[in-house]
């Protein structure tokens, strides 16, 4: 079996287990060789990387073997947000990028991403043309071709960069910065100990308005949780916000193309609310009533928004590489997904969890309104939303075989009711990856094996609080009937 297997959003792998260097090389050279197929050498491939262990090491092993095929490398220079290399790969019309990241993972992982040449995730079809070139390496390291950066500097096939500039100045264009530092708001910034870290303060300090930005330092063992901006990694900066009289919380996770919200008294915002947040104020403060794409896992909220503004709304499954090409297609004005990760079109076809971040604080500038406010009114206008998903972790040598049992379950017969309330319809996922069950007052749940880890997520939105738990117990006790 292929140790290299490409999820919802890359290849992710264990640190000196299946993650190593020849590993590296070997989906370099893939994408190397692809690009010289494409005849686009001379547009060649953005390389960024994020700040876990040895990621600056792995990019650089990674632009020794593109150089080697006679592509042209933009090598960072410096650890950043991945959605900055999304936007040097379209801004440097490169036919490719590559992302040494694990994104939200534990430190003990790394992973490898591949952007397109318009700033969006790999689609299917490219990451199995991809693996396809990659799989015959995974045993054959001497078959791969390695040119060292000095030399590939010396024949200008090389050429490093800072990606900080460019992204930045590009979002500095997409809202008043002025207008924010002159808000006199007080601000927690929270970028887990990764990419992110200095961004906010450089876009929205030196006026009035105060940054406290926690955890900015290096750190690849993230303070010991995962750099995923949801409780309990991020207790201590929803505790902060009201320790510190602020009036909103911004978070990111380790490569910042997610988002994460905590409102003035400190309180953690779901993920499916923001998305719902930034869907209205893209169509009340923007103006904006173009289509929206969301996952499988995303609230329905977002369709009663729709129903109400006359926004056509698109589902397609977990993961970037489903939402960028459907975004493009239907021309929509934003994707997003339950994980955080929110893309735009006046922006990138791709997550960015900063932009995402100053929309919501953009809504409260031009509403005068805090979090909480504009949450309450949310639902005043779609109705009440709760929201919560449990991770189910597995070892990984016994994963594949559990998957299989799991999946034997959720393929059967559906159950005839859920914690109370009948099941109304079943959607049998078009990935083969889980089920949907949708209940008779709109409640759902949702049982999903995730594509980047050895884990099996379950998800319920209800309408009541009290339901949350009930409804997170079946499903859990459905992942428990496999065995």
């Amino acid at each position: 079996m292929s140790k290299i297997s490409f999820g919802t959003d890359g290849w992710r792998a264990r640190i000196a287990a299946e993650y190593t260097f020849d590993a590296v090389r070997a989906c370099a050279q893939g994408v190397a060789e692809w690009v010289v197929r494409e005849g686009a050498s001379e547009r060649g491939v953005v390389i960024g990387y994020d700040r876990r262990f040895a990621s600056e090491h792995f990019a650089a092993a990674a632009a020794e073997v593109v150089a080697a095929h006679g592509v042209r490398v933009h090598l960072a220079s410096a650890a950043a947000p991945t959605q900055s290399f999304s936007w040097a790969t379209m801004r440097r019309n490169a036919k490719a990028g590559i992302v040494i990241t694990a994104s939200h993972n534990p430190w003990t992982d790394n992973g490898f991403k591949v952007k397109e040449e318009s700033g969006a995730a790999a689609s299917s079809d490219l990451i199995k043309k991809l693996e396809s070139l990659i799989h015959p390496l995974e045993d054959a390291p001497e078959k791969i071709k390695r040119m060292p950066i000095e030399e590939a500097k010396r024949k200008d096939l090389v050429e490093i960069f800072d990606p900080a500039p460019d992204y930045l100045a590009h979002v500095a264009e997409l809202f008043d910065l002025e207008a924010f530092r002159g808000a006199g708001y007080t601000i927690v910034c929270e970028p887990l100990y990764g990419s992110a870290s200095g961004y906010f303060p450089r876009l929205l300090g030196g006026g009035r308005t105060k940054i406290v930005e926690l955890h900015a330092e290096r750190n690849p063992f993230f303070g010991g949780v995962n750099p995923e901006p949801i409780p309990p990694n991020i207790d201590e900066f929803l505790r902060r916000i009201p320790a510190e009289g602020a009036d909103v919380g911004l978070a990111v996770d380790g490569d910042a193309d997610r988002a994460g919200l905590g409102d003035e008294h400190g309180r953690f915002v779901t993920t499916l609310t923001i998305y719902a947040l930034l869907m209205w104020y893209l169509i009340e403060i923007r103006g904006l009533r173009q289509p929206v794409v969301k996952t499988v896992n995303m609230t329905s909220m977002v369709d009663r928004l729709g129903e109400r503004y006359g926004v056509p709304v698109y589902e397609v499954p977990v993961g970037f590489k489903y939402i960028g090409p459907k975004m493009l297609e239907t021309g929509a004005m934003m994707g997003g997904e339950e994980s955080g990760g929110f893309g735009f079109a006046m922006h990138l076809p791709e997550r960015d969890g900063i932009v995402a971040d100053l929309f919501l604080l953009d809504f409260m500038l031009r509403t005068k309104k805090s979090p909480s406010r504009l949450i309450a009114e949310l639902m005043e206008l779609v109705g009440p939303s709760f929201y919560l998903r449990r991770d189910l972790h597995f070892d990984v040598a016994s994963y594949p075989a559990q998957q299989k049992r799991i999946m034997g379950v959720l393929s059967g017969d559906a159950p005839a009711a859920l914690a109370g309330h009948a099941v109304s319809r079943t959607v049998r996922l078009d990935t083969k990856d889980g089920a949907k069950f949708f209940l008779d007052d709109g409640s759902w749940l949702l049982v999903r094996l995730s594509g980047t880890e050895p884990l099996v997520r379950v998800y319920a939105e209800t309408k009541a609080e009290s339901e949350l738990a009930p409804l997170l117990d079946a499903g859990t006790a459905m992942v428990k009937e496999a065995g």
